[in-house]
């Protein structure tokens, strides 16, 4: 396959506040160095763009020397937090704004879908926005005709596409601008989140329409998302941004589960250290030390998506023999209102360990998590002969947290609803 984008050394600066260097004098500057075909002197200037922290220097870099190549026929995700960047660099790489420094080389057409209703005039009726939008992606009336129909069904708004586009919800005009771009063929087609606005159907039909381009047409789709679960199923490869830099490059799981791992929306980590506990039952003569999770990978993680394999390990160290035929064990997931959602007890599975050492792990293989997306706490539990307080060597209330994102449980391309409860594999017959 050939390379259809090519992005070297691209960055955008920044001035905060005001437009322009804020004096006279500056400004003067600036225009001698462009007069004499030299670089821009406030270029050596400016911070990472980290919205968090107060900033110190009236220039900001929103993005900082990304350098990546696509290939025809590929989808790139790219993801990162509010703020890394991910906008900024699909306006650069759709024209819509120039980089400070860098360049970007591109072969055909590229069709953008930044924001909701970008593009469209809204006194123009849909139908006249296809017209239009068709006319800037540089396509030609006769081919526009040709997929009228095509685009009018896709979107769904058939009974208003003689409205003016201002009386549309914002739902309706990225249906349509959806259509507009997917249908009239761009090489490439830049999609910035927008797809968040439609409702369940359409971003199944959405996401069905990027495959069929870019496997079907050998079209190339940059995808912006912060649905891991849709960027894990449509994207080839990604990159992660982090205050304007990439900081991860690679396939598409490993770069969701880096960026993940990374996350701070969860405090805790997957890593817990439960030795200094005291909020615990028990004898005290078995104690769970650490609780870890891990994804198919052996990475370990903190959040992981709806449906997708977890391994739970229960580090543990005793100062007492005990028959383990007879040591009892268990875990627990809870939501943040402390209701159990679901569990698993060696004496309800009928799960054996064949020796319990004086330091150990207890692991269990879940092949697919089936919790929705939520917040979610692990009780780990241990006893020995019955099940009952007085037999406790050692119970921990919240061992470990984790974040479950929404996922694609059924590989129907639908996202499963939010709510902290279960999924119910099943079939019909």
């Amino acid at each position: 396959m050939s390379i259809i984008l090519k992005a070297e050394n691209i960055s955008k600066q920044y001035r905060l506040g005001l437009v322009g260097t804020g004096t006279i004098s500056d400004d003067l500057k600036r225009w001698w160095a462009g007069m004499r075909g030299k670089e821009d002197p406030f270029l050596t200037v400016g911070e990472v763009n980290d919205r968090s922290t107060k900033a110190d220097s009236s220039y900001v870099w929103a993005i900082k020397d990304i350098n990546f190549e696509v290939q025809q026929g590929e989808v790139l995700g790219i993801i990162g937090k509010n703020g890394a960047g991910k906008s900024t660099l699909l306006k650069i790489l759709s024209r819509v704004t120039a980089p400070t420094t860098g360049e970007i080389k591109t072969k055909g057409r590229i069709a953008s879908l930044l924001e909701v209703g970008t593009g469209f005039h809204p006194e123009l009726t849909g139908l006249e926005n296809i017209y239009l939008n068709g006319a800037i992606l540089g396509m030609s009336k006769a081919e526009i005709r040709a997929k009228e129909d095509e685009i009018i069904a896709f979107s769904g708004c058939e009974r208003y596409v003689d409205t003016p586009v201002k009386r549309y919800s914002s739902g309706m005009r990225v249906r349509l601008a959806f259509a507009v771009a997917a249908f009239l063929e761009p090489d490439i087609l830049v999609i910035d989140e927008v797809l968040a606005v439609g409702d369940a159907e359409f971003q199944k039909k959405a996401i069905g329409k990027m495959q069929d381009i870019s496997r079907g047409d050998g079209r190339t789709v940059l995808f912006v998302s912060h649905n891991m679960a849709a960027v894990k199923s449509l994207c080839t490869r990604a990159i992660v941004l982090e205050h304007g830099r990439t900081v991860f490059e690679g396939n598409a799981d490993d770069c969701v589960d880096f960026y993940l791992n990374t996350s701070n929306e969860v405090a805790a980590g997957a890593k817990l250290n439960l030795r200094d506990r005291t909020d615990r039952l028990g004898s005290g003569t078995f104690k769970f030390t650490e609780v870890n999770l891990f994804n198919e990978n052996n990475i370990p993680v903190n959040h992981c998506l709806s449906g997708e394999y977890l391994r739970i390990e229960m580090t543990y160290d005793t100062t007492k023999d005990f028959e383990a035929s007879k040591f009892i064990f268990a875990f627990a997931f809870f939501d943040i209102h402390d209701n159990m959602i679901t569990g698993l007890s060696s004496i309800e599975s009928g799960l054996r360990i064949n020796e319990l050492k004086t330091e150990g792990k207890i692991t269990w293989d879940i092949p697919k998590l089936l919790l929705r997306e939520g917040h979610y706490f692990l009780k780990v539990h241990s006893s020995y002969n019955t099940a009952e307080p007085e037999d406790y060597l050692d119970v921990v209330e919240k061992a470990c947290e984790i974040h479950v994102l929404p996922g694609d449980f059924w590989n129907t391309s639908t996202i499963n609803r939010k709510g902290s409860d279960m999924i119910l594999p099943s079939k019909v017959y």
